[in-house]
């Protein structure tokens, strides 16, 4: 079993929920996402980023409007729905979970007594 598969999928695990981080914002273009996603080291693949957008603008958490670009053809920019909104809200407290319960798992004392390292996440 190959570490990196395990740390693939985890990434793509919170993907959506970086997305909408972003888009939370305020209007973004897809490039833009794209840029700060690869730069975060969260996607490194331009495929993987229009198939989530399109599934969340599908269920109705994203809208986009076009605008007029002075160095090519118009661009899409995204925005929340208030749906949106409210799932990443949703999203947010589930984060907050997870990390609660990982530091808890990570604090719990070794069998042999000792405590182990603490890790800030």
């Amino acid at each position: 079993m190959k570490v990196e598969n395990t740390q693939v999928q985890m990434r793509k695990g919170i993907l959506e929920f970086c997305i909408l981080e972003i888009i939370a914002r305020g209007e973004v273009y897809a490039s833009d996402m794209l840029e700060e996603l690869t730069s975060a080291r969260m996607i490194v693949v331009e495929g993987t980023l229009y198939p989530l957008l399109t599934r969340l603008k599908n269920a109705a958490l994203l809208d986009y409007t076009w605008k007029e670009s002075t160095s090519g053809p118009p661009r899409k920019y995204y925005t929340l729905t208030a749906a949106g909104q409210e799932f990443l809200h949703q999203l947010r407290l589930t984060w907050e979970e997870v990390q609660d319960s990982i530091r808890i798992i990570r604090q719990k004392p070794h069998s042999n007594g000792s405590a182990p390292a603490v890790v800030q996440l």
